[in-house]
């Protein structure tokens, strides 16, 4: 089955059903080393794995590592060019769950990001990154401890599907000459809008299934969280881009009021049921006056729709959810992005999950991430319903390869989440727990050190996985 790799000859495959990972007690877990800096932060989030895991359960777990290849280190292996070798998309195909350390962008190849081919190779459409604060981190805001999000990114759709054309390639201009020809003109909210004949153009496709299933995602993931952060916020540029963005926002609604019905109540729901809790008698009409300030200057088509929007809410959801009850359900809202970048930093705590498409939650996952310390504390997963891989959310930094200095903490995070992902949970909670002490006793690596005040003598990316470790107690 395979060419250059051999699995390990003890452990069991991960399975799934209906989406969910079936763990055995001993998996099999294929890791790939990465490049650059991979070299320094695999073996310190390799050994805080293996210790937390042997600490919660004594011996009765156990991970198997499998070593597969993808990068540089791949072609060091495979040959020339050979960034994501058959072994390794075999390897991650029939065990499940993976992690890795960061990739170098091919030179050559024809692979654009290895990252984003494993993501479309697996249908790993879901891209989870959790943003939280531990204690003593250096953060260049003041009160970096309020943000605790998660971002669910969809990842296989959007501009990232790389579908586009180059300015004066002959498809393009074709294109360009059927959309200004054609399909504008027979297009009547689009005037007389025409698209320059020297562009660059390319496609940008938003689904139903792909936004659903990734709404879907993000909501069960809220009903796991503690009650004050059971929500999901849809993020969107829907007010321009009505029929992608905007279709991803009312896609998200319809799942979440359909499918997860008895667990979710919309903000515009609660508004409603709310009015009716404070004031029984309230009419329908003042009951929307109420939801919608601008009420009494839109025509009366748009105030009969709000009237009846009102009526249908109280008619089908008052029995399950009124008097109070859709408090304990997951409230689902939206938020236009670039309203949400100020949010987050200027009311972090308003805000549990935020569910994206792709280029949206690239930018919203690495600014958030900025605020609780950047991208060295930034875990990151890839998630399907058959497949999950576990990454490093930064780059390569090849300058400081194989000097021991690089903070490990991104990849030994999302070890975590890979161990929550896997029902491990006491194993996760061990070394959050001995990350969160060894960054408030002042025990981190370079980049930490450097900005801490005053600073302090940094530890070697091995040293702080020891650091880690020792905190456990």
């Amino acid at each position: 089955m395979y060419n250059k790799i051999t699995p390990p000859t003890t452990g069991e495959k991960i399975t799934f059903k209906n989406g969910e990972p079936i763990v055995p007690d001993n998996p099999i877990v294929p890791f790939i080393q990465g490049d650059g800096t991979g070299i320094d932060i695999w073996p310190a989030t390799q050994k805080v794995l293996d210790a937390a895991v042997a600490k919660a359960y004594q011996g009765k777990r156990q991970i198997s590592w499998f070593k597969i290849y993808a990068g540089d280190e791949a072609c060091d292996v495979y040959g020339t060019y050979q960034y994501l070798p058959e072994d390794t998309l075999t390897a991650i195909r029939e065990y499940g769950v993976a992690i890795k350390g960061p990739l170098t962008t091919p030179v050559g190849g024809g692979i654009r990001s290895l990252n984003v081919a494993l993501r479309q190779i697996f249908d790993l459409y879901a891209c989870v990154r959790p943003c939280r604060y531990y204690a003593g981190t250096p953060s260049p805001h003041k009160n970096p401890e309020k943000l605790d999000v998660i971002v669910y990114r969809e990842n296989t759709e959007d501009i990232y599907l790389g579908i586009e054309w180059k300015q004066g390639s002959e498809i393009g201009d074709r294109l360009i000459s059927i959309l200004n020809k054609e399909l504008i003109p027979a297009t009547p909210e689009h005037g007389k809008k025409q698209i320059p004949l020297d562009s660059g153009i390319g496609i940008k496709p938003i689904s139903k299934t792909g936004s659903q299933r990734l709404v879907r995602r993000a909501i069960k993931h809220a009903l796991t969280l503690p009650k004050d952060k059971q929500q999901v916020t849809l993020v969107h540029k829907g007010n321009i881009m009505k029929y992608t963005e905007g279709a991803f926002r009312d896609w998200g609604y319809e799942l979440a009021t359909t499918e997860f019905r008895q667990e979710t109540v919309t903000e515009r729901e609660s508004w409603i049921l709310s009015n009716k809790e404070n004031n029984p008698n309230i009419s329908l009409e003042e009951n929307a006056r109420q939801i919608d300030p601008g009420f009494d200057v839109l025509t009366p088509e748009k105030k009969a729709q709000i009237v009846k929007e009102v009526e249908t809410v109280l008619n089908s959801i008052w029995e399950s959810h009124g008097n109070g009850k859709w408090k304990d359900k997951v409230l689902v809202n939206d938020r236009i992005a670039d309203s949400i970048f100020q949010q987050i930093q200027t009311r972090p705590d308003e805000y549990s999950i935020l569910a994206t498409m792709n280029l949206n939650g690239d930018y919203l996952s690495d600014a958030a991430a900025a605020i609780v310390g950047g991208l060295g504390m930034g875990p990151g997963a890839n998630i399907g319903d058959s497949c999950a891989v576990f990454e490093a959310t930064h780059g390569t930094a090849p300058k400081h390869a194989g000097l021991d200095k690089i903070n490990p903490g991104s990849v030994i995070l999302s070890g975590v989440m890979m161990l929550e992902y896997m029902g491990w949970q006491e194993a996760a909670d061990l070394i959050k727990k001995g990350l969160s002490e060894a960054i408030a006793n002042r025990q981190v690596t370079y980049d930490l050190a450097r900005l801490l005040e005053p600073p302090v003598e940094p530890l070697k990316c091995s040293e702080f996985a020891n650091a880690i470790i020792q905190h456990f107690d």
